[in-house]
C-alpha cells in the first residue's frame, strides 16, 4: 500500500464499531516484530525513541527533527499504516503544531496524536481556548496534505491531576472534536466504569492506554465498554528495558545467564528480518 492508501485504511479502522489494538514501536526492528504478527496498524512511542536514545521521556530532550528521523524509519519499513506520537506537537502555537504536522506527513505517517500537556509545571495543561486552536491547526495542515490521516486529540487532564478531571477530560475532548480530531484519547483513566462513562460522553472515538501495571482490562472487555482503539504506550519498551535491566544486575551478582533462556535465536530472528526485508520492506 501506498501512503494514500495506508491512510483511508486508517481512517476505516476508526469507522467501524469494531475494536482494534495498535501497538506501540521505537525502532525497525519492534515495528517489524510487531507488523508481522497481524495487527492492522501501529503506532511510535515517544517514550521509547527517547530510551532508546538514552534521553528521559520528555519532549525538550529529543528534537522535533531527530524524533521523527526515527518515526520515518519505521513508517518507511512498516507495509502498515503508522501513527505517530508527536508530544505536545513540538510547540506551543498552534503554527509551530501545523508544522509539526506537515513535516510528520511528509515523514509517511497517515495519523498522529497530539496533547494538551503544557510542560509547564506553574500550569500543565494548556488553557482550553488555545490548546483547542492548536488542534484545528493541525487539522488544517493534515487537510492541506491531501493524504488521509486521523489526527487523535490527547488530554492528560487525568495525568495532570486537574480537578473535576472527569468532568473537564469531556469538555476538552468534546471541543478537540468540534475542532477536527477524529480520534480522542484521555490516558490516566483505567477503570471500566470511568472508560465506560468517557466512551458515553465523548463524541468520537475513543482511544485508551495499557499496558500499565495494575491495569488487568483485555482488549474484549475494552470492545465490551465501547472503546475504539488501544495502545500500549512506552509499556512494551520499558519491558524491554526491564529485561536489559534484571540480566545485567545478575550477571554483575552472580556471573550467570538466565536471561538468554528468553531470547529468540540468532538464525530465527535473522530469518525473520531477512524475509521482511525480502518482501517489499525498505532497506
Amino acid at each position: 500500500m501506498n501512503q494514500i492508501q495506508r491512510g483511508q485504511r486508517f481512517q476505516q479502522l476508526h469507522t467501524t464499531d469494531a475494536i482494534f489494538l495498535m501497538p506501540n514501536a521505537w525502532d525497525v526492528g519492534s515495528a517489524l516484530m510487531l507488523a508481522s504478527c497481524g495487527f492492522p496498524a501501529i503506532a511510535t512511542t515517544s517514550a521509547g525513541v527517547a530510551f532508546s536514545l538514552g534521553f528521559p521521556d520528555q519532549e525538550a530532550a529529543v528534537s522535533r527533527e531527530t524524533m521523527l528521523d526515527r518515526v520515518e524509519s519505521i513508517a518507511a519499513a512498516s507495509p502498515l499504516p503508522v501513527s505517530a506520537d508527536l508530544q505536545s506537537g513540538y510547540g506551543a502555537s498552534p503554527e509551530e503544531v501545523g508544522e509539526t504536522i506537515t513535516v510528520a506527513i511528509r515523514a509517511g505517517v497517515v495519523g498522529a496524536n497530539i496533547e494538551d500537556y503544557s510542560g509547564n509545571p506553574a500550569q500543565a495543561l494548556f488553557d482550553r481556548e488555545h490548546a483547542v486552536a492548536r488542534v484545528r491547526a493541525a487539522r488544517r495542515a493534515a487537510d492541506a496534505s491531501g493524504v488521509p490521516f486521523v489526527l487523535t486529540a490527547r488530554s492528560d487532564v487525568y495525568l495532570t491531576g486537574a480537578s473535576n478531571a472527569f468532568a473537564e477530560a469531556v469538555e476538552r475532548c468534546n471541543a478537540y472534536r468540534e475542532a477536527g480530531a477524529d480520534c480522542l484519547f484521555v490516558p490516566g483513566a483505567s477503570d471500566p466504569k470511568t472508560i465506560e462513562a468517557l466512551v458515553r460522553e465523548i463524541n468520537g472515538p475513543l482511544t485508551v492506554v495499557m499496558g500499565l501495571t495494575g491495569s488487568p482490562l483485555t482488549v474484549l472487555q475494552l470492545g465490551s465498554l465501547g472503546v475504539r482503539r488501544v495502545t500500549v504506550g512506552g509499556s512494551l519498551a520499558r519491558a524491554t528495558f526491564g529485561l536489559i535491566r534484571r540480566a545485567a544486575q545478575e550477571m554483575a551478582a552472580s556471573g550467570t545467564f538466565s536471561y538468554a533462556d528468553q531470547q529468540i535465536p540468532d538464525a530465527e530472528l535473522s530469518q525473520f528480518f531477512a524475509d521482511q526485508r525480502g518482501s517489499g520492506f525498505a532497506m
